[in-house]
């Protein structure tokens, strides 16, 4: 489904990534975990095609077709989907606008909408005025509506309770058990773990992937030792 070669990455005059390589097979998951500043979110974004982030060497090949130089919108044409950390706020443009250009199914906007209590959100402007919880639960109707192969998930649980990423997880785990359907996911928390189905981890550290594993096995490590413990793996790819 993808991967990626040797890739090394610059935002402006930094070298962010260093030699990546990573393999994301067909109706598999990969989480990847990293303290702030490693490289993570600019991983996703090059992956994207966004805007200052430049390859500097290796490539990114998607079912099978290397995405140098298409734009961000072919892309998403061709089955990317990413969910942001932070999503912006859209004023002038309503929920409801935005899912009828995503799905033309009247019934399954609706069924979505009630299953991640955003009925009454339909008729608002897109994450304006709404909570933490409710702009996480807005970017996963949005993603799951657009329908993508491969799901780039930005730390899906961060600053959201339990309550919405019990909510958020089971909608994610059901659009997952889809055949053909693969993600990788940042998260810090570790939360995500326990609604999907996730194989493969691995630990970037310092824009470098450090060793792959087992993600539940990784989280524990990390949650009792830290990441400092991870420099010391005997893994390191």
């Amino acid at each position: 489904m993808l991967s990626i070669k040797n890739l090394s990455v610059k935002a402006g005059k930094n070298l962010i990534l260093q030699n990546i390589n990573l393999d994301i097979g067909k109706n598999e998951v990969m989480v990847l975990f990293g303290p702030n500043g490693s490289g993570k979110s600019t991983l996703l974004r090059s992956i994207m095609g966004f805007n200052g982030y430049q390859i500097v060497s290796g490539g990114i090949i998607f079912k099978g077709r290397p995405l140098k130089n298409l734009s961000v919108e072919t892309r998403v044409k061709q089955g990317l989907g990413i969910m942001y950390q932070s999503p912006p706020k859209i004023r002038g443009v309503k929920l409801s606008q935005i899912a009828d250009f995503l799905c033309p199914d009247k019934a399954k906007i609706c069924k979505l909408a009630e299953i991640l209590a955003l009925t009454q959100h339909l008729s608002r402007d897109i994450n304006v005025d709404f909570s933490g919880g409710e702009m996480k639960r807005a970017e996963i109707f949005q993603l799951i509506l657009q329908n993508p192969d491969m799901l780039l998930l930005d730390e899906p649980e961060s600053g959201v309770d339990l309550e919405n990423i019990s909510l958020m997880g089971g909608v994610l785990n059901g659009f997952l058990q889809q055949e053909g359907k693969s993600a990788l996911i940042i998260t810090h928390t570790g939360y995500i773990l326990d609604y999907v189905p996730a194989e493969k981890g691995c630990i970037m550290l310092d824009g470098k992937i450090w060793c792959l594993g087992s993600p539940k096995e990784m989280f524990e490590n990390i949650r009792s030792k830290g990441y400092e413990k991870c420099r010391e793996c005997t893994f390191r790819g």
